[in-house]
């Protein structure tokens, strides 16, 4: 099988070149273009996910020897999350050569942050499939990079710790409220405020309901904490 031209710069963008083409097409086939012909991406996904969670585990222990489960936990959750899969996705224009079905390329699929953190795990474990761990090992860190020793060490997310901030205090859970949503509905806006019993509140705006609730959350958060 040969690449297409889009592939083939893909492939310099990811730093790899198939020994096996069919596996990186495979990996970049979203099930919404999936055919008796074509195989899509959700198996490769599913392995993905497993090569990229023991490389990170294995990158926390060795650039931390001292630290404790409970430290690690929450680094590598930060690591391996969909959102993390998806800025490394974005940054090699990984949406660019999906494969898409006509529905989903209308919706904006090249830029929806599930689908292209899916993607992203298909596409490790295609290059585990052709060219063994070491090799998936070494893209993973390139492509991770800085992050992995930029990631705090208290990496929980901001709707958890706003949380425990507020049962701390003897507060009920954050609530979460969506104000307002805008834009067009392949590319929607929202806009949620996270509240505390206690009468303060911040609001912020994303792409998605999740990612609102995080940015409103940790602006709740810097507030209450400096006072």
């Amino acid at each position: 099988m040969k690449l297409s031209g889009e592939l083939k710069a893909f492939e310099g963008r990811l730093g790899h070149r198939f020994a096996q083409p069919a596996l990186l097409v495979r990996a970049v086939t979203h099930s919404s273009m999936v055919s008796p012909t074509r195989d899509d991406n959700q198996r490769l996904e599913f392995l993905g996910d497993r090569v990229l969670g023991l490389v990170m585990a294995e990158a926390l222990l060795e650039r931390d020897p001292s630290a404790e489960e409970g430290q690690l936990a929450p680094r590598f959750n930060a690591l391996v999350r969909k959102e993390a899969c998806a800025d490394v996705a974005r940054e090699i224009d990984l949406g660019a050569v999906l494969k898409l079905g006509r529905s989903e390329m209308l919706s904006g699929g090249r830029r929806k942050q599930a689908l292209l953190g899916d993607a992203m795990e298909a596409v490790i474990a295609a290059v585990y499939r052709d060219a063994g761990f070491e090799a998936a090992k070494q893209m993973v860190l390139r492509l991770w990079g800085s992050r992995i020793d930029k990631v705090k060490d208290d990496a929980r997310d901001a709707k958890t710790a706003l949380q425990e901030w507020a049962q701390a205090r003897g507060l009920p859970p954050p609530a979460y409220v969506e104000t307002a949503r805008s834009g067009p509905d392949h590319a929607p806006k929202f806009t949620i405020e996270a509240r505390l019993e206690n009468g303060a509140r911040e609001s912020a705006q994303a792409g998605s309901k999740r990612q609102a609730e995080q940015a409103a959350a940790k602006a709740l958060l810097a507030r209450v904490e400096a006072g």
